[in-house]
């Protein structure tokens, strides 16, 4: 068996004692977008595998926070950038039918960044995300900031792993809080 040391469980203490403060600093960025209710409205329509698009920003939200938070970029719009990259407000698989509009990878973040206008003031950093976090599909809309870059692979990570009928690596009793 092997023992651990005092430096071992002391170093354990302050990541969970990090992980804590991360968490109630998350909940608190996204507060007040997680819980008006056209952001709630995006619970009506299903998104990837078995989540809905309300789920689907809030997964990508905490893991964006997280990896901001990491690298010392600005974690709070990135964690409210991304609650908000894909408020478009319809069902996605029966769009086409309805609309004709056979480009949803492509039109909706434009759709999302005017909703999310509408009722959020916005920064640079968090138009940034929502409006470019569909690259590489959105080939020209490159991410202007490092906060954007980071969404959109935490996005495909999420969508592939909702995709795929497993959830992101996640507490999310943690995540959700008390948005449910």
């Amino acid at each position: 068996m092997i023992r651990k040391s005092k430096r071992y469980k002391s170093w354990k203490r302050k990541v969970l004692h990090v992980r804590k403060e991360w968490q109630d600093e998350f909940c608190e960025s996204i507060r007040d977008i997680a819980t008006h209710p056209v952001v709630l409205r995006m619970k009506l329509y299903p998104h990837h595998g078995n989540s809905n698009c309300y789920e689907h920003c809030l997964h990508v939200a905490y893991y964006n926070y997280q990896w901001c938070k990491f690298l010392g970029l600005d974690a709070r719009s990135a964690a409210r950038g991304a609650m908000l990259h894909d408020l478009f407000l319809y069902d996605w698989h029966t769009h086409r039918k309805k609309t004709g509009d056979r480009f949803h990878g492509l039109t909706h973040p434009r759709t999302a960044l005017k909703n999310a206008s509408k009722f959020f003031d916005l920064n640079e950093i968090e138009k940034d995300i929502i409006y470019r976090h569909m690259w590489p599909v959105t080939f020209f809309r490159v991410p202007r900031t490092a906060e954007g870059f980071i969404t959109t692979l935490t996005d495909k990570y999420c969508g592939a792993c909702e995709t795929s009928q497993r959830k992101p690596k996640q507490r999310k009793q943690v995540m959700l809080g008390s948005y449910q």
